[in-house]
């Protein structure tokens, strides 16, 4: 049977989960939006932004996550390094960043400080760190615009700022000193005003838990505090699904919660006080969530434009959460479902795509899966498609995000939800249907979604089993016609199952099946039951948004009018 004390417990039967009702903002809201961005370069936000200058800090966080080595080490070596791109120091013009959105984001955000204090003493990285702060405050300290003072990158900004203080605030020079504490008390002031126009999700919650560490960190924070925390909390109401998840359904977006909440832990920790319950609880569910998207190895799967992050990240970020839990193995909301027996992890996207406003690398993934044995990967999606760097291109980042890059059907070589033009999801899934049991011989899955519905008038059900040892996962793709609709054409179908890296696949003399063999690992096999099997190239991108070469099978057929099912298995042989 599968592991009985890992997560909450199953509830079988079936429900259907629809996407919400996608009419992106009003006009009036983007008008307004605009007309506050507009106030931040009139005299009326720079009085907003005046008030006493703090003489220094209450207290000095800990920040208990590592940054990234060679990231830190580059700074060391005098340049900036994200993503495989490399930017001298020196050549940048700080006021206007001719690099990638993510590449800013990283410099304005200041996160590149926690890379720095991982490779260097405080004697080491001061002066590297007061020399780029210095380059930044003379651009940006009295002139607030986006994307430095964006509410996200100007409240981890404050984070960073005050956790990494000794790296900024061991200067002699009195007036840096002096000009850097009134940059974070007016960061603060800024955020008192903008946090709640901030987009939900992740970017209002770090705007939200900002305000609450100023309130801390500052001199006279108590109505700060109050108002901050009050914040925090409708942050949090909008930011997860009563399950835990983020509502973006993106690994990335509750990793970075969660560090975002450990962190603000950690400030009410230096403070010695307690923090409020209703931070603690989003904890105690954003935690089993995110670990509910763990392989064997303890990374995390590629989903919704994720890598396969590293497990040390992963493990730090828990940790330094303070909750300790299991997987949670049945997310309806969140959307995600865990099947775990002997040494596999089977995972399932049983969800529509998140609404296009809240996932800027959302993808077609619905009915996709990825299996590991032990440490080992060996059914994988593509991921990285928020990854965007040196290595993956714009154009390559939109192609991650298709049905294609997934290990699922693809219907007429289309998606299952669109991926239009702008970057933003279109129409598609609406519906998934979903029906899971625990029975004495193992796990049963399945789901189906109305992706393909409107516009070819078929319905994808795919029906998941994972044996009671773990060796075996059988499944079956389905391609029904829609009730209420005329009978739809014949149609060309594929079912792709990309292969991690290390994988190496081996036809079987009929060409239906295959051998494949993972790298210092087992042996499992797969068949089909019809349609045409080959190996294909594929790519896999990891957690430092490097694609990998790898291979792919595909079964090809044809759906016919009356409905077409192909049956396939994945068993271990040694």
């Amino acid at each position: 049977m599968p592991e009985p004390d890992e997560g909450a417990q199953i509830e079988e039967g079936k429900r259907l989960i629809r996407v919400s009702d996608d009419k992106g903002r009003s006009l009036v809201a983007r008008v307004a939006d605009s007309f506050h961005r507009f106030t931040w370069r009139t005299p009326l936000h720079s009085m907003r932004l005046k008030g006493k200058f703090p003489l220094k800090l209450l207290a000095v966080p800990n920040d208990n996550i590592p940054g990234d080595v060679r990231s830190g080490q580059a700074l060391r070596a005098g340049y900036f390094l994200f993503r495989g791109l490399k930017q001298p120091i020196d050549a940048l013009d700080f006021a206007n960043l001719d690099l990638p959105p993510a590449f800013q984001d990283y410099i304005h955000s200041f996160l590149w400080l926690r890379d720095l204090s991982t490779v260097a003493t405080r004697e080491q990285g001061a002066p590297i760190a007061e020399a780029i702060t210095r380059k930044w405050l003379e651009a940006h300290a009295e002139k607030p615009s986006e994307p430095a003072w964006r509410a996200d990158n100007a409240g981890w900004r404050l984070f960073f700022w005050t956790t990494q203080a000794p790296l900024i605030l061991s200067s002699s020079d009195l007036i840096y000193r002096s000009l850097m504490l009134n940059c974070i008390a007016r960061t603060a002031r800024h955020l008192d005003q903008s946090a709640e126009k901030a987009p939900v999700g992740l970017q209002r919650l770090v705007a939200w838990g900002a305000i609450v560490a100023a309130s801390m960190l500052l001199p006279g924070g108590g109505p700060r505090k109050v108002f901050g925390e009050a914040g925090l909390r409708r942050a949090l109401d909008t930011a997860f699904h009563a399950d835990g998840g983020t509502i973006s359904r993106s690994p990335l977006a509750q990793l970075d919660s969660i560090m975002l909440l450990a962190m603000l832990r950690a400030v009410y920790d230096v403070r010695r006080e307690e923090m409020p319950h209703f931070i603690t609880e989003a904890l105690s569910k954003a935690v089993p969530a995110l670990l509910g998207l763990t392989h064997g190895d303890r990374g995390l799967g590629s989903w919704q434009g994720a890598g396969a992050t590293d497990p040390a990240l992963v493990e730090a970020v828990v940790l330094a959460s303070g909750v300790r839990a299991r997987p949670l193995r049945q997310a309806r909301d969140w959307g995600y479902q865990r099947l775990t027996a002997g040494n596999s992890v089977l995972l399932v996207d049983a969800a529509p795509p998140p609404i296009a406003r809240l996932a800027a690398a959302g993808c077609a993934s619905t009915a996709a899966m990825e299996l590991s044995d032990g440490p080992h990967r060996l059914i994988v999606n593509c991921g990285g498609a928020a990854l965007a760097g040196a290595a993956i291109t714009e154009d390559l980042a939109q192609g991650l995000r298709t049905t294609a890059a997934h290990s699922t059907l693809v219907l007429a070589d289309s998606n299952s939800t669109a991926i239009l033009a702008d970057g933003t999801l279109g129409k598609g899934v609406t519906e998934v249907e979903l029906n899971r049991q625990e029975l004495e011989t193992g796990s049963r899955l399945e789901l189906s979604h109305d992706g393909y519905v409107r516009r070819i008038g078929y319905v994808h059900r795919r029906l998941l089993m994972l044996s009671m040892d773990g060796r075996e996962v059988r499944g079956e793709d389905m391609l029904l016609p829609a009730q209420r609709r005329r009978k739809p054409a014949a149609t060309p179908f594929v079912i792709r199952f990309h292969l991690a890296p290390g994988v190496e696949p081996t036809l079987t003399a009929d060409a239906m099946g295959a051998l494949l063999r993972i790298d210092l690992g087992a042996l499992w096999q797969f068949r089909t039951g019809s349609g045409t099997l080959a190996i294909e190239d594929s790519l896999w991108v990891d957690g430092d948004g490097q694609p990998h070469a790898c291979q792919q099978l595909v079964v090809t057929g044809e759906a016919q009018p009356g409905g077409t099912s192909t049956g396939w298995l994945l068993k271990r042989v040694g």
